[in-house]
């Protein structure tokens, strides 16, 4: 994780996406809350106040007049609902630094992300005019699709499981369902669901509901997604969109492409999903490997590739625009979905939790043997790609058109400098004081290890948030950590 500030780093700091300064010489500025609310919609950051940016980008220390009543109208503004929609912040978040061979004292305030049940976090206690995202250097104001996708987002049912009471059963593609059942005959022979006709077999995986209304069976979206016809999902999902392209130089603008509005095919997800799957893979080279006397095909690449699709589709926000975009080249394979990852990057690539924003979509390819329950498709990308000696995946996340992208190189990585190994073993030896720290004394602040080690507070925040042994106990002043193992 990036360290976002340490004071004997202050030189060398400049404004972006996660580092905002401003004067406050006169007390609390307005557009602090327009930051702290981007911030929180974001990937979190720190607000410093104390500070200017000059012309070139540079910082210079002004200093703060009164820093106890600054603190003073901090924690009583954040606290106003009528402000701000909700105080993210702990005592431990706020600090003062004195600034060496100067007067001057600043304060840096440092800003979670919100969870996706806290989104949107605005001010003014007004939701579509006060709700921010960080674009570079800038709060802008969010839109209201982007307001809506996140009000979305904070259900624990996700939007696939409503039943579309005004499509029918028959508005179904009957060849993709039977594909789709054949697919999960061959994974699992014998199934108890293997019995079951079309309409029931469709409602227990989660493609059909029972109305409230006329207590009939209609297609759920996810339902409809997976199996419907292109004409049919847009009635539903307007800006439903998918789109393959194949692009092995610049001279040619595509070799191949795939699009759900062709019309030459049903244009669902299901349909998408193989068709795009069996061409990323044709370049695959597969060793010659034997099993029961069978030759074995599949390959951890081909599982991770699988694995990337899967979960592309299944995060997908499918009222957000510009669809889905896959798009293949000589030495890399980029995956694209409208909006942002509800765990967050970090999470993402750590692994551990799932929370997908089409539970019954998951369900559904989980079935024929399609992606991860247990948060572990996306870690398991990166360790394949490590095996292979590639060059690591990239998670790029955007909030001003909100996408997600996934980009997969086949490209042989360079070695590691010496710097960036010896920055990793020192962070590893920390880790390791820390346990043994903590295995003397049973609990500890953050203080009080970052004492230890003789760095700062936010620093150590770091290299515990990096810990999955250690845990939290308490909150603010009471805070403390200890081993969970």
């Amino acid at each position: 994780m990036e360290e976002l500030f340490e004071m004997a780093k202050f030189d060398s700091y400049k404004e972006d996406n996660r580092r905002e300064v401003k004067r406050a010489e006169g007390g609390l500025p307005n557009s602090l809350w327009d930051t702290y609310s981007a911030f929180a919609n974001c990937y979190g950051g720190v607000i410093i106040l104390g500070v200017k940016e000059d012309k070139s980008g540079n910082w210079y220390t002004t200093g703060l007049k009164n820093v106890a009543k600054l603190k003073k109208d901090l924690w009583d503004t954040i606290n106003n609902r009528k402000k701000v929609s909700i105080n993210l912040l702990k005592d431990d978040d706020v600090e003062t630094f004195s600034v060496v061979g100067a007067d001057d004292v600043i304060m840096v305030i440092w800003v979670p992300s919100a969870k996706r049940e806290q989104k949107p976090v605005y001010i003014n206690d007004d939701l579509f005019g006060g709700t921010f995202r960080r674009n570079w250097e800038g709060d802008y104001h969010c839109t209201r699709l982007q307001i809506k996708t996140m009000l979305r987002d904070q259900a624990e049912e996700t939007m696939d499981m409503e039943v579309l009471e005004e499509a029918e059963i028959d508005d179904l593609n009957q060849d993709s369902i039977r594909g789709y059942r054949n697919s999960h005959k061959s994974f699992k022979p014998g199934h108890p669901f293997e019995r079951l006709d079309d309409n029931e077999y469709l409602r227990v995986i989660g493609a059909a509901g029972i109305s409230k209304d006329d207590k009939r069976l209609h297609p759920t979206a996810a339902g409809i997604l997976m199996f419907g016809n292109e004409y049919d999902i847009v009635r539903y999902f307007p800006e439903y969109f998918l789109d393959y392209r194949e692009n092995p130089d610049t001279v040619i603008r595509w070799t191949d492409r795939l699009q759900s509005s062709s019309g030459e095919w049903p244009g669902n997800l299901f349909d998408f999903y193989f068709r795009v799957y069996n061409k990323i893979i044709k370049d695959i080279k597969v060793p010659f490997k034997m099993e029961g006397g069978f030759r074995v095909d599949d390959t951890p690449i081909h599982r991770a590739l699988r694995e990337a699709l899967a979960n592309c589709i299944i995060n997908t926000d499918f009222y957000g625009k510009f669809g889905v975009t896959i798009i293949k080249e000589d030495d890399k394979l980029t995956l694209e979905n409208p909006e942002y990852i509800r765990l967050g990057k970090e999470q993402m690539r750590r692994g551990g939790k799932s929370d997908p924003r089409n539970k019954s979509l998951m369900k559904m390819f989980n079935l024929i043997d399609i992606g991860e329950h247990a948060g572990s498709g996306v870690p398991n990308i990166f360790n394949v790609w490590e095996d292979e000696g590639w060059e690591e995946p990239v998670i790029e996340e955007s909030f001003d058109l909100d996408r997600t992208s996934l980009i997969l190189r086949f490209v042989k990585k360079q070695a590691i400098k010496t710097s960036d190994k010896k920055q990793a073993n020192k962070t590893d030896e920390n880790m390791e004081k820390i346990r043994q720290y903590l295995r003397e004394q049973g609990t500890a602040k953050t203080r009080d290890i970052a004492k230890l080690l003789g760095l700062s507070v936010a620093r150590i925040r770091v290299i515990l948030s990096g810990m999955d042994d250690v845990e939290a106990l308490g909150t603010n002043r009471n805070r403390t950590y200890r081993l969970n193992v």
